[in-house]
């Protein structure tokens, strides 16, 4: 069986790390080169680093910063926010980026996930889908501002028939309310694609983690609060899952 991944995010605004409750009221959690390096030596399978008002700003990613925490880092790195072609996702991957995250430019030119996926393969792509479920799951763009009509799990299964290599879907109604991840939905999502799929927004326990990994059939958990205030170490996590029967990297 794979191991299942913990990954912290790295959510920048204004070049610091930030982290809100339902995508709004952000606060300053941090400088995200030292947290880089912190999770990497407390064991983070991979880092996440979300620009997370490069879309609705109109820029692109701040390919400096992203230069300084992979100088800083050894284990796989996802960037994204602000990437709307090819030019984009190869000065990420030159600036020491492993994997590209789309979220609205893919919806915006579904054509992108295949341009990508061509160019540099499957593997460096995660394709990012932000829903809120109301009745139904509905997709949200340029960091949970705009509201569409596109069903979260249709629009996973094109994405992973376009070519993208992971999903990393955020629920907006769990995101930072520390109570658990969407595992429903997760759940559903795994049956309907043949990719990873990695579980975010919700995470406050450990139990959360255990839950999605078995009840949401999560293949990796991303999480940000609890760990950049060190509510939750991520060795003590590994450990405590380990424990319970769930295969991860310690």
């Amino acid at each position: 069986m794979l191991a299942k991944r913990i990954i912290p995010c790295l959510d920048i605004k204004d070049g610091r790390t930030v982290k809100g409750v339902n995508f709004e009221n952000l606060r300053d959690a941090g400088d995200p080169v030292e947290l880089a390096k912190i999770y990497t030596e407390e064991g983070a399978d991979e880092l996440v680093f979300l620009d997370i008002t490069a879309t609705h700003e109109k820029r692109k990613t701040l390919v400096a910063l992203v230069e300084r925490i992979a100088a800083t880092i050894n284990i796989p790195f996802t960037v994204g926010g602000g990437i709307s072609s090819v030019e984009d996702v190869y000065a990420l991957l030159q600036s020491g980026a492993d994997k590209i995250s789309l979220n609205s430019a893919a919806v915006r030119n579904p054509k992108l996930i295949s341009d990508i996926a061509e160019k540099f393969g499957s593997q460096c792509l995660v394709l990012a889908i932000d829903a809120k479920q109301t009745t139904n799951w509905k997709v949200y763009l340029n960091g949970g501002r705009v509201e569409t009509e596109i069903d979260l799990f249709a629009w996973a299964k094109e994405g992973e028939q376009r070519g993208a290599g992971e999903i990393l879907f955020t629920s907006m109604n769990h995101d930072g309310t520390k109570k658990g991840f969407a595992n429903e939905a997760l759940r559903q999502l795994s049956e309907i694609v043949n990719i990873p799929v990695i579980a975010s927004g919700g995470a406050g326990t450990m139990e959360h983690f255990y839950d999605t990994f078995t009840d949401g059939k999560a293949d990796a958990a991303l999480a940000a609060s609890i760990f950049h205030f060190k509510e939750i170490g991520i060795s003590d996590l590994k450990n405590y899952l380990g424990q319970k029967g769930i295969t991860v990297r310690l």
